[in-house]
């Protein structure tokens, strides 16, 4: 009978659930914590009259007792009924905080995207802490992936917007040149080879920290180094090399904005190549047709990023320590 009593009382209070109620709700949970009708009161900010107050009004309110009231004990003690009530008031707060996510996430738009490590972590990051600490409805879905696997995975849906290095021909996917930036010689601070202009001749190629940043570098690279000499170290992302920085003797060749991310993280000497790389060209593709509920926030993220690719430029001193 008191369950079915309880129940009844509880389909009343979530049909009509006001604010209010919501709060006697969270005082009732609250007191169940801290065993404390003045602990309860100081962490509500409230007067321990109103909690009590509103205590009374509850339990008229679901004609039944919630805790023993007894002179001389600090601790309060549940009744019957009210250990009963426990899961049901947690599971009438925890309907109530899922209907505030649920109508937050109806007056949002979530936008995935895609992007390589370097271009997320040295070209992009500014822009997305940015885009997201502005006042707008857009969620953002970041997702890493190397510039091939981008195409693919765009094509399929599965995000909305990729940056990579790479044209590839995809009939659904249109492909837009964002971006163009130079490459350095980085080196530790004690340089083994100084100077504003340097090169590849005057490297080390066992000593080398190498990245395939993309296809046109990687050609240049096998020109420039056909002796057989192998890197001393690849890797497939700048920060597993920066991590692998080890002696005074390493050099890498990176784009400015992994020069300037290297910068923050280390001091580095860097110098122009004699002999430089093609520039590297970063694209943002999109798909013909998008998602119709992500068209909205896609014009939003275009513009912002516009905007951020107008101001962005990186002042690199050439032939001295570098350090931001």
């Amino acid at each position: 009978m008191l369950k079915n009593s309880i129940y009844y009382r509880k389909n009343i209070c979530l049909k009509g659930e006001t604010a209010t109620d919501l709060i006697d709700v969270e005082m009732f949970l609250m007191i169940v914590q801290t065993k404390s009708i003045s602990k309860t009161a100081d962490a509500l900010f409230l007067s321990q009259p109103t909690v009590s107050h509103r205590l009374k009004a509850m339990e008229r309110e679901l004609d039944f007792p919630l805790i023993t009231r007894s002179k001389g004990f600090k601790q309060i003690e549940l009744t019957p009924e009210g250990v009963e009530f426990i899961p049901i008031a947690q599971r009438m707060f925890s309907l109530w905080k899922e209907t505030r996510l649920l109508k937050r996430a109806r007056n949002r738009v979530r936008l995935s995207v895609g992007c390589t490590d370097s271009a997320n972590t040295a070209l992009l990051a500014p822009f997305y802490r940015e885009l997201t600490e502005e006042d707008t409805a857009l969620d953002l879905n970041i997702q890493t992936h190397q510039s091939t696997e981008l195409y693919g995975i765009l094509n399929a849906y599965d995000i909305d917007v990729a940056f990579v290095f790479y044209r590839l021909y995809y009939k659904n996917i249109l492909c837009e040149q964002i971006f163009q930036e130079r490459f350095y010689l980085v080196q530790s601070a004690r340089p083994a080879v100084s100077g504003p202009l340097v090169s590849t001749e005057d490297l080390d190629p066992a000593k080398e920290l190498f990245l395939k940043w993309d296809d046109n570098y990687q050609l240049w690279h096998d020109q420039r180094f056909a002796d057989g000499l192998r890197p001393r170290i690849r890797a497939d992302t700048a920060m597993l090399l920066y991590h692998l920085w080890q002696g005074e003797d390493r050099w890498m060749v990176a784009p400015e904005s992994v020069v300037c991310q290297l910068s923050r993280l280390r001091p580095v000497y860097v110098s122009a190549l004699r002999e430089p790389p093609p520039d590297r060209r970063c694209y943002k593709i999109t798909h013909r047709f998008p998602l119709a509920g992500s068209e909205s926030a896609l014009d939003h993220f275009g513009r912002k990023l516009a905007a951020y690719l107008q101001t962005l430029q990186f002042d690199i001193p050439l032939g001295e320590v570098f350090r931001t």
